[in-house]
């Protein structure tokens, strides 16, 4: 794999040499196909480009550079400049920003996701953490709560769900674990796969990404209201192609992340308007889990914060204080 990333930086750097352009040019590695999980990084290349006249620009590659689990690993060494990567694919790797990962956190819409990410993203020990990988924390990839798909008789009560072999990744993982389900942390575009060939028996994912990777499609109930947690993926670039653009070209790329933010969150509220119109359409049940259920499943999630709080403060991170700062960010912004 390594090796692999190696030469694609070297092709890349040849390539820019041969070619004797001035003008800046990036690329960056996200994965699957173009969807609301990638579509504000099409909009800050879109607004580079506009805002530099051609003078900078933002390829993005859909798998051609990376595979997602390795792709901070890619941005360390400098194989292309920007990414999009999952904390909960390599947790011991980004174990700062996992707390945005734990299970049951209170955050209900995407405006307070994208608060508590920038908190996070702004804390000194985050910050100090992606350097280790010679990341720069650029911004968030906003989901809403997960929900299951699967087949068969709905999974809607604890009992249910033990046994059950669920793709979940990061805190959701733990937090089925903890009612007896069996995680696994398959990569999403490997979760259609994973379903048809029986590997799991159902799917957590937001939305769009049982769109996008077709596990509505194998799909017969889903849960409108379980709402466990949701995945932290931020958009980073290298340190050094950063520190190497032009002062204008990096007030292009600074002064495009809110208008990015903005445009993904317009594009995926339009997404979930539609949601129920896709349910309906393939048939799938939109089964509700009991108040009392829901109530069983928070309590045995219930000890996963103060089992991160204790582990991560054992390996030196200021872990209560980002807890604490994920709370106090949702208290401020309407939760």
């Amino acid at each position: 794999m390594m090796n692999t990333i190696r030469l694609a930086a070297v092709a890349a750097v040849t390539a820019s040499f041969a070619t004797g352009a001035l003008a800046t040019e990036w690329n960056a590695s996200v994965w699957g196909k173009r969807r609301a999980f990638t579509e504000h990084v099409e909009k800050i290349a879109e607004l580079v480009s506009e805002k530099t006249n051609g003078e900078f620009t933002i390829n993005v590659s859909y798998g051609g550079l990376s595979k997602p689990k390795e792709n901070l690993d890619g941005i360390s060494i400098g194989a292309f400049e920007m990414a999009q990567f999952c904390a909960g694919y390599h947790r011991d790797k980004n174990r700062a920003i996992t707390v945005l990962e734990l299970p049951f956190l209170g955050v209900s819409n995407l405006e307070q996701e994208v608060a508590v990410s920038n908190a996070v993203y702004a804390h000194p020990a985050v910050q100090d953490e992606m350097k280790q990988w010679n990341a720069r924390l650029l911004m968030t990839s906003p989901m809403p709560q997960y929900n299951l798909v699967g087949k068969g008789e709905p999974r809607d009560t604890v009992e249910k769900m033990n046994g059950m072999r669920v793709r979940a990744t990061g805190g959701i993982g733990e937090a089925f674990r903890a009612v007896g389900a069996v995680p696994t942390s398959v990569p999403s575009s490997e979760a259609f796969q994973a379903m048809d060939s029986g590997v799991v028996d159902t799917v957590a994912f937001a939305p769009h990404a049982h769109l996008s990777f077709g596990t509505i499609n194998e799909a017969t109930w889903w849960t409108s209201n379980l709402n466990p947690g949701t995945v932290n993926c931020p958009i980073v670039v290298n340190i050094d192609a950063y520190d190497s653009l032009s002062d204008a070209e990096r007030e292009a790329l600074e002064s495009s992340v809110d208008e990015s933010i903005q445009h993904y969150l317009d594009n995926y509220g339009a997404l979930l308007k539609r949601w129920d119109e896709v349910l309906a359409e393939k048939n799938v049940e939109k089964v509700v889990i009991s108040d009392a259920e829901l109530a069983k499943f928070r309590e045995a999630a219930a000890p996963i914060s103060d089992q991160w709080i204790k582990e991560m403060t054992d390996q030196g991170l200021p872990a209560q204080e980002l807890y604490d700062l994920v709370q106090k960010t949702l208290s401020e912004n309407g939760s």
